[in-house]
C-alpha cells in the first residue's frame, strides 16, 4: 500500500497553479447529458478517480461519451445496460444520483455494483423513498449490489430523511420522468442544502424544473419533463481550492491560482469568504479569471463559529487551518461529515497526535490554535481529503509525518501532489515492499 511521507517545509510558497473543474458539477453535467436526447457538450474534464467511475457507469448503461481536446460529448438517450454489472467504483455521488435511473433501462435490470468500502456505506433511506416511488429494485440489506428493474417512477408524495443530499438528488433527477408530479419531503434535520441546491441549479440548465417549497425542505417536480441538451462550461473545483488557500495560509505565499476568481455557484465556495474572514490576503482579478495570494508570513486569526452542515467537504481543511490559527475556532454541526468516505471528525481527532487541541462536543468541534505542530503517523482511511489536509498539516509539522493511503488524493484531485511539487514542497510515496524500493518521487 505504501505511505506518504512529509517533511517539514520552512520555505515560501511560490508558484502558479490551475484549479481543477470541480468533480460536483461535472459528475451532474455527465449523468444530465446522459439523459438528454442529443448531444450535450461539456467544457471542463477531470481525471478524479470519481468522474471515471461516472464515465464507466454510463458507458455501462449504453451511453456513448466521447473524450474531446477540453471536456466531453455525451449523446444521451435510452439507457440499455451492456454488462452484467454498472460499476459505481467508490464513488457514493454516481451510485446514488444513477440507481432510481436504473428504472429507465429497457429489456433488462441495472445491476450496480462497487468497491468494497462503497458497498459498505447504508443507503436505505434511498432505495426505501425509490420504492414509494414506484421502482421496482432488490438490495442487499439496504446496501450494494442492488437491483433495479426496467418500469418507470409513478411520482407521489415521498419522505426522506434530509441526512444526505446525494438521497434527495438522486430522487430529483428522476422525478421528472414520473407519470404524476412528485414532491419530495426531507425529514429534518436538512443537511448539506448547498449541494441540492446546486442539483436544481444545473436541472434548470438541462430543462427541468423544480419549485421549492417556502419551508425549503420540501420541492415539487412536475411530472412528464423531458431533459434537454445543452452546453456547458464546467466551474473551477472549489473544495480542491481550498487546500490551496489553507497551504497559502500556513506559509508565506507568493501565489497564484488560475481559472478561479469567484464561488460561483460550488457548495464549498464559502472556503473564500472564510479565509478572508481570518485575514489571509486573497486579490481577486476577474479580468484574467484569477486570484493572488502574497504575503511574508502570517498567523491567521480564529475566532470563528461556523456551521458546517451544508459544507461537509471543508471539515479537514478547515481543521488544520484553524489548528494553526490564533485563537479558538467552533465547527458547528459536523455530523454530515462523518457519512463521507470515512468518518471525518475521527479522522481529524488525530491532528492531537501531532499537537493539535482540537475537541469534539456533541455534534461540534472545538479547535484552539497552537503554533506549530510535531510530526506522527496518521491513518487516512483512504479518505482523500483526510488525506490532503494531513498533507498539509504536515508541512508545518516538526519532522517526517507519516501518511497511509498516499494515493487516495487521486479520487478528487489527482494532480494534487503534481501541484505541491511544483510550489516546492517535500512529499514522495513511498513503497511497502521491503525487498524492491520503488518509490514514487515527488520531491
Amino acid at each position: 500500500m505504501g505511505r506518504l511521507k512529509v517533511k517539514t517545509f520552512q520555505g515560501k510558497i511560490n508558484g502558479v497553479v490551475r484549479v481543477p473543474a470541480s468533480k460536483y458539477h461535472l459528475h451532474r453535467a455527465l449523468i444530465f447529458g446522459s439523459l438528454a436526447e442529443g448531444k450535450t457538450r461539456i467544457t471542463g474534464q477531470s481525471g478524479a478517480l470519481h468522474i471515471k467511475d461516472s464515465l464507466n457507469s454510463l458507458k455501462d448503461l449504453g451511453i456513448n461519451i466521447s473524450k474531446t481536446k477540453d471536456g466531453y460529448v455525451v449523446e444521451g438517450g435510452q439507457y440499455a445496460p451492456k454488462n452484467d454489472i454498472v460499476r459505481v467504483g467508490s464513488s457514493g455521488t454516481t451510485s446514488q444520483f444513477l440507481i432510481g435511473l436504473g428504472s429507465l433501462s429497457k429489456e433488462r435490470p441495472a445491476v450496480y455494483d462497487g468497491h468494497k468500502a462503497l458497498k459498505a456505506r447504508p443507503m436505505g433511506p434511498l432505495l426505501d423513498a425509490l420504492s414509494d416511488m414506484g421502482v421496482k429494485l432488490e438490495s442487499d440489506n439496504g446496501r450494494l449490489p442492488v437491483t433495479v428493474y426496467p418500469g418507470l417512477p409513478k411520482g407521489g408524495h415521498i419522505k426522506i430523511k434530509g441526512t444526505l443530499s446525494q438521497w434527495i438528488s438522486g430522487l430529483l433527477i428522476l422525478a421528472p420522468f414520473a407519470a404524476e408530479d412528485t414532491i419530495i419531503e426531507a425529514i429534518p434535520p436538512l443537511n448539506e442544502k448547498t449541494y441540492i441546491h446546486l442539483t436544481i441549479h444545473m436541472l434548470s440548465q438541462f430543462g427541468i424544473k423544480v419549485i421549492e417549497h417556502e419551508n425549503g425542505r420540501m420541492w415539487t417536480v412536475p411530472a412528464k419533463q423531458s431533459y434537454q441538451p445543452c452546453q456547458m462550461t464546467i466551474e473551477p473545483d472549489l473544495s480542491s481550492a481550498a487546500f490551496l488557500f489553507v497551504l497559502a495560509a500556513l506559509h508565506p505565499s507568493d501565489l497564484t491560482l488560475e481559472g478561479i476568481s469567484q464561488a460561483g455557484s460550488h457548495p464549498e465556495g464559502r472556503i473564500l469568504e472564510i479565509v478572508q474572514k481570518m485575514g489571509l490576503p486573497v486579490g481577486i482579478d476577474r479580468e484574467n479569471d484569477c486570484i493572488h495570494i502574497k504575503h511574508d508570513g502570517i498567523r491567521t486569526t480564529a475566532g470563528l463559529d461556523i456551521d458546517m452542515k451544508d459544507i461537509p467537504d471543508l471539515i479537514p481543511a478547515m481543521c488544520v487551518l484553524a489548528s494553526l490559527s490564533k485563537g479558538k475556532t467552533v465547527l458547528r454541526n459536523v455530523g454530515p461529515g462523518r457519512f463521507k468516505e470515512s468518518d471525518r471528525v475521527k479522522a481529524m481527532l488525530q491532528l492531537n497526535k501531532m499537537g493539535a487541541d482540537i475537541k469534539e462536543e456533541g455534534d461540534h468541534l472545538i479547535i484552539n490554535g497552537t503554533e506549530s505542530l510535531k510530526a506522527a503517523p496518521i491513518s487516512t482511511y483512504n479518505d482523500h481529503r483526510v488525506e490532503m489536509a494531513f498533507a498539509l498539516a504536515a508541512t508545518r509539522a516538526k519532522g517526517v509525518s507519516d501518511l497511509t493511503f498516499p494515493n487516495a488524493f487521486k479520487i478528487s484531485y489527482p494532480e494534487f501532489l503534481e501541484h505541491m511539487k511544483q510550489l516546492g514542497l517535500s512529499m514522495k510515496i513511498e513503497s511497502d515492499r521491503k525487498q524492491v524500493k520503488e518509490t514514487v518521487s515527488v520531491w
